[in-house]
Parts: structure tokens; sequence; C-alpha cells
């Protein structure tokens, strides 16, 4: 489902900061965390800006690469610049716009899920900044790894990241004060804001390496971490058995 322009505060905050090299402030609200902000140019950031994952994710990239939720395209643009063929897809009009106005070669508007990906197949796949999220919760977890499944050429991979949010409910000693009940406890919501623009709540996933790895095996994949981060973040390969 495409996002409508009105409710699309990071694409008018990523269309503002590619068509005028400024951009107003973009808060991101939850229930569970103090309000935020993203700072917009590391949406813009360059491949020496990004972090140790990020390069390494695409130090790993092969053939025809799928950059999903592309956002301004930083991971496309360093891509391109490898001569690395990249499909660059997000669901706002605005961003991909954006996308175009950079020099992505191939900007399109789509959802990960929509028709206009059947049939095509990917030789590399990659869902950076915590990519894995747009699951939303950990019961479509195996939808996300499924249709990523079918997009997948022979020896083809899945790069991503994500991030155990564990640490946020360990008490001084170490211990976890998190009830199950609850659901699991990496399941976020947000909203974004952007000056008068206000988007529509939605769901976030944050997935531990374990459960990733057990969700990947119920869905024909192994799971390889590659590398951890400097903040309980981690990368992980994934590939079709």
């Amino acid at each position: 489902m495409l996002l409508s322009p009105n409710l699309d505060p990071m694409g008018q905050a990523i269309w503002d900061y590619a068509s005028t090299g400024h951009a107003g402030t973009l808060r991101v609200l939850s229930s569970m965390f103090d309000d935020d902000e993203i700072p917009v140019a590391t949406l813009f950031r360059t491949e020496l800006q990004m972090p140790p994952l990020e390069r390494m994710a695409l130090n790993l990239c092969r053939g025809h690469v799928l950059d999903v939720g592309a956002g301004a395209g930083c991971h496309s643009l360093a891509l391109q610049d490898r001569d690395i063929e990249v499909c660059s897809i997000d669901i706002s009009p605005l961003s991909t716009r954006a996308r175009t106005l950079r020099g992505v070669r191939d900007a399109r508007c789509t959802d990960f899920w929509g028709q206009e990906l059947d049939g095509m197949r990917f030789d590399t796949i990659v869902l950076l900044m915590n990519g894995l999220g747009i699951a939303g919760t950990l019961d479509r977890l195996p939808s996300l790894l499924n249709r990523c499944k079918a997009l997948l050429a022979p020896g083809g991979r899945v790069l991503a990241d994500s991030s155990d949010l564990r640490y946020v409910f360990e008490d001084e000693d170490g211990n976890f004060d998190w009830d199950p009940a609850e659901g699991y406890y990496g399941e976020v919501d947000y909203q974004m804001v952007y000056k008068q623009c206000k988007g529509q709540p939605f769901d976030w996933l944050y997935v531990d390496f374990d459960t990733l790895l057990r969700t990947a095996q119920q869905c024909g994949l192994v799971a390889r971490k590659v590398a951890d981060g400097e903040h309980y973040d981690y990368l992980a390969e994934l590939k079709a058995l």
C-alpha cells in the first residue's frame, strides 16, 4: 500500500532536503519510548558516513540487488557507485521522487508485497536500517521471510540488520523485566511528524538473532550472523536451504 503525500512525514522531509538542501525536524513518537528526532541529513549519508554494519552489507552485495525501503537512496547510490544493478523500492512517492532526483537509475514507488515484483528474482535483497522492522510484529515475520525467499534467485541472499531490545528492559542487576503476556518485547509502535504532517501510527519489529534464526529455519532459510554492531545490533545473512 503506497503512502499518500499528506500522510508521509518522512517522505516530505526527504523531498525537502533533496530539493533544497534543508529540512525541518522529523519527530518520532512512541508509546514505549520518549519522543525522538531523526536528523534528516543522516538519511543522505555517504558510504563513508555509514556505520560499519551497513558498509559490511554493501561489501557482500552481488548481482542484481533489491533495496527494500530505500528512502532517500543512500544504499542504492553506494551500490550504483560500485557498478551494481539496483532495483530501489519504497512505498513513498515523495521519497521515490527524491531518489530519482539524486540519480538512482531504477527508483520505483512500489510495495515489497506488490504484484510489480512478482516473477522478478534478485541475487541480493537488502533490508538495512533495522529493515526487518517492516514485518511490524513477530507473527508477521514469517510472511516477510517467505516473500524474500520467493524473490531470491538460486544461490541468492538476504542481508538485513536488526537490534535486540532486551537491554531496554534489563534492570541494574541485568535481570530481564518483561512480562511475556504482553507479547514479544521487540514489537514497537511508532508515529512520525514533520511540520504539519502527522503520519499514521505503525508497528515496527526489532528481532533478536536467536528468534530470527528459528523463524528463518521454519521458512526454509539458513540465517547466519555476519557481525555484531556497537549497540546491541547485528547484521544477518539469510539463504535458502
